[in-house]
């Protein structure tokens, strides 16, 4: 298995800047959401570079490819909170949105690459 330095993958800068992205629109939310909504979707844009990190530790590919399908997962279910937040609060979040699915394309794509390297 080849190496992967998790600080140089583009897949998890871009995750990281979506993560700052996500904090500077929940911390504006209101106070009741905070334990809620908030913590939630805090919670799940973190996974994402989390999970690319700790995948890029693992001793194989299919290791990774399992915690990159994680970051994956929380991907999605970020998308949805972000779809939540503009329906419930009218939050405007299409950039983050559009970043969110490019990202999930980089994650794809990398992942299958890994996969075909098992």
């Amino acid at each position: 298995m080849k190496k992967h330095n998790f600080k140089e993958m583009m897949i998890w800068k871009k995750a990281m800047d979506l993560v700052v992205s996500i904090y500077q629109i929940t911390e504006n939310l209101p106070a009741k959401e905070n334990f809620n909504l908030v913590s939630q979707i805090n919670r799940c844009a973190v996974s994402i570079p989390s999970n690319i990190a700790e995948g890029s530790g693992r001793t194989t590919n299919k290791s990774f490819s399992n915690f990159l399908n994680f970051s994956l997962s929380s991907a999605f279910e970020l998308e949805t909170q972000l779809i939540l937040l503009d329906r419930i609060y009218k939050v405007p979040t299409k950039t983050e949105q559009s970043e969110l699915v490019e990202l999930q394309k980089m994650i794809r794509s990398f992942n299958n690459q890994l996969i075909k390297n098992l």
